[in-house]
């Protein structure tokens, strides 16, 4: 969910990278693992698109050195809304005729909307999804999308 950059002065405050779009995850408190170890912010404050960071125990540069590139992990956290790309990796997608467009094989990563890669090689946007059942997707895809070229 982020990565390590260099130390930022030196106090211990590092530069981080996120790709987790849950603010929590840098409120202070919040418990990061990165490798064995397990940092707690003690605070964080935005720096352009990324953040800095003092991690509890982490007061010196050479500290924050040792955690340059370090890649940070995190505790899932509940959410009923949210689409993990696990959950839709296998699941079989169809139209809303019900018209079988095949099984995602993958979630590629896109700008405007996430895309869904189908078996036969198909790209779906994600936000074209319109329903979720278990192991299914429905979706309302624009004329085309999916026609093989001509």
């Amino acid at each position: 969910m982020g990565r390590v950059g260099k130390p930022h002065g030196l106090r211990g405050d590092v530069v981080v990278t996120l790709t987790s779009n849950r603010p929590e995850r840098a409120q202070a408190g919040a418990v990061l693992v990165a490798g064995d170890a397990a940092l707690r912010v003690e605070w964080a404050r935005p720096l352009g698109a990324r953040w800095v960071m003092r991690f509890t125990g982490v007061d010196t540069r050479e500290k924050a050195e040792a955690l340059r590139g370090a890649v940070l992990c995190a505790e899932p956290l509940e959410d009923d809304d949210a689409w993990w790309v696990h959950d839709l990796v296998g699941c079989a997608v169809e139209d809303e005729d019900g018209r079988r467009l095949g099984r995602v094989e993958a979630v590629l990563p896109n700008p405007a909307s996430d895309l869904l890669e189908l078996d036969g090689g198909g790209l779906v946007p994600l936000r074209f999804v319109v329903a979720r059942h278990a192991g299914r997707l429905v979706v309302s895809v624009p004329d085309g999308l999916l026609d093989p070229p001509a």
